[in-house]
């Protein structure tokens, strides 16, 4: 997780989260967001992550942390236990995307997202010269191991919420360096997107 990416997630979920605030950190990494909103937002906070390497960061931070599978920690919970639900450059990586997305919204009053969207300009410019795809900091390695493997862009995100009837309650869009807000043809020009929705 570069720390460019930590920086936008959090300068943008701290204005949205409120204080004191139940929040879940699923694909939390090092526990990073979660020990900033904790010190700047009194949140009580729970991180989800199947690296064992990244959960010991989070336990030596200070960080209550689940190690194993999303979906089956998000079935322990019970129906708006949390008031946020984190998903941030977690959609790319799953196999039950679908099925992820529904049980934060159960759990989680709201739920933040935030991805590198694969629609950017430069990405479908690579594509249409080269005939794969681009490998940079937010698509990095070859198609057979890179990561993420399932690719999100802005016009894909919005039509899921529209087919879902999941109510999107604020759109964040970054340029391709992900520092300067992008206000015009998001699906085009933004390099980076982030969320908050609600059923």
């Amino acid at each position: 997780m570069s720390v460019k990416k930590r920086d936008i997630d959090f300068e943008v979920f701290k204005d949205w989260i409120e204080p004191d605030s139940r929040v879940l950190d699923l694909g939390c990494g090092r526990g990073v967001l979660l020990e900033n909103l904790f010190h700047t937002k009194n949140v009580y906070g729970i991180g989800v992550d199947a690296d064992a390497e990244k959960v010991c960061a989070c336990i030596r931070r200070g960080v209550n942390v689940y190690h194993g599978d999303i979906i089956t920690v998000l079935k322990q919970y019970p129906d708006r236990f949390f008031d946020w639900v984190i998903c941030s450059r977690t959609l790319e990586e799953l196999n039950a995307t679908a099925q992820t997305i529904e049980e934060a919204l159960r759990v989680g009053k709201k739920v933040a997202i935030a991805f590198a969207n694969n629609g950017y300009w430069l990405n479908r410019l690579h594509f249409f010269l080269h005939g794969q795809g681009v490998i940079n900091h937010a698509f990095p390695g070859e198609w057979d191991v890179r990561s993420p493997s399932n690719p999100v862009s802005v016009n894909v995100f919005e039509a899921f919420c529209r087919r879902k009837q999941i109510r999107i309650l604020n759109r964040y869009f970054l340029k391709g360096d992900w520092q300067t807000e992008c206000k015009t043809l998001p699906s085009l020009l933004a390099g980076y997107a982030l969320y908050s929705v609600a059923k």
